[in-house]
């Protein structure tokens, strides 16, 4: 939280706009007097809600795009109602399956461009799990975007930002994240293609695919015992 207040800060004085390329990490950790892992998770949380980008081996800028909503209001619910995560992926398998579909008729090249993007840095952050993260929950938003519908976008900003957060907790046991971005490319390639059904069945693949992976990846993550 103090990462994403400092860059608040600064974004709120003029001294970041939009495209700007944020301080080396070094600086940043320094100025703020707190470790390169801790300033790391800060940056993911903001580049997973949409204010920063990350761009492998250029640095992380601020995004040109539109804000993202806030979670918390997903995440209180879901604390006092108890959601399950299999509620999470049968709402995500209802909305993002017709998304997809729209982003197939819809996506512009702008969109698409960005698509291609993000499936190049999955590939280029498989070794890195948190990293990877950021760029496969930025793929499923920009999606929503493209579907060209800012109600559909709005829903998935929200959803997108509560997935971040609970995920980040676990994705260091993801096991094979090289089949998820074969996924997120097969995905694009409909959407590229302006192939609505296709589009519609890559996404419902992938996301059966995801749920059983980060079932596996919660079940590394509990403590053993003794």
């Amino acid at each position: 939280m103090q990462v994403v207040e400092h860059v608040r800060s600064m974004i709120e004085h003029g001294e970041l706009h939009p495209g700007d390329r944020l301080p080396p990490e070094r600086e940043l950790s320094r100025k703020l007097k707190i470790s390169r892992s801790s300033l790391r998770a800060g940056i993911g949380f903001l580049a997973a809600m949409g204010v920063l980008k990350s761009r492998h081996g250029a640095g992380t800028f601020v995004s040109e795009g539109p804000p993202a909503l806030d979670a918390s209001s997903l995440s209180v619910l879901g604390a006092l109602h108890g959601f399950q995560p299999w509620q999470m992926f049968e709402a995500r398998l209802v909305l993002e399956r017709s998304v997809a579909g729209l982003a197939a008729e819809r996506a512009t090249d702008e969109h698409l461009a960005v698509l291609a993007e993000e499936v190049a840095e999955m590939y280029a952050t498989l070794d890195d799990p948190q990293e990877y993260l950021v760029h496969d929950i930025r793929f499923h938003r920009t999606i929503a975007r493209a579907a060209g519908n800012p109600i559909l976008a709005a829903l998935m900003e929200t959803i997108t930002a509560a997935l971040y957060d609970r995920r980040s907790q676990t994705v260091q046991h993801a096991v094979d994240l090289k089949q998820s971005a074969e996924m997120h490319r097969e995905i694009f390639k409909a959407i590229r293609s302006r192939n609505p059904a296709q589009a519609r069945q890559a996404m419902e693949q992938h996301l059966t695919a995801a749920r059983k992976a980060q079932e596996d990846e919660g079940t590394l993550a509990e403590p053993q015992q003794p």
